[in-house]
């Protein structure tokens, strides 16, 4: 059953990013009416790459991600935009989105926590840089107070 409810859009880097108002806190309503805007989007509109305006968010419910990445596993680029530090503190977030240093943050098949990533001024393209392995390193054991 199709709602009659809808989300704003607007253009932003090449994406159609939903504008999820002052909506500070989602529950199970919130969340069926972004999936059907991800399916008028992509469905019906033929959007390829879809964003969300995180801006106002503080709460988001636990099958949030699992969309997400349902349309990413179908080929949409996926982007959160503005995110706040309590959802981007989120495990799932630090894991598979990448930040380009500008409020945008891509959704990507690779860990986030194994690899670091450059981006352009436009967002677009991502480039994997390796990441150097500090592990073993006494100074990381002596700043963190754990030395022997």
């Amino acid at each position: 059953m199709v709602s009659n409810k809808s989300l704003d859009t607007f253009p932003r880097d090449g994406y159609i990013v939903m504008d999820m108002g002052d909506m500070e806190i989602w529950d199970g309503a919130d969340l069926a009416l972004i999936r059907e805007m991800f399916t008028r989007l992509v469905d019906g509109a033929k959007h390829q790459h879809v964003g969300i305006d995180m801006s106002s968010v503080k709460y988001i419910p636990s099958g949030f991600f699992g969309l997400l990445y349902d349309w990413y596993e179908r080929g949409i680029g996926i982007r959160l935009y503005d995110a706040q530090a309590h959802v981007r503190d989120m495990m799932w977030f630090r894991q598979f989105f990448v930040d380009d240093g500008r409020g945008c943050f891509e959704l990507t098949a690779v860990s986030s926590r194994d690899n670091a990533v450059e981006q352009d001024d436009d967002c677009d393209s991502l480039q994997e840089v390796e990441m150097l392995d500090l592990s073993d390193s006494n100074d990381q054991l002596e700043v963190a107070g754990l030395s022997s």
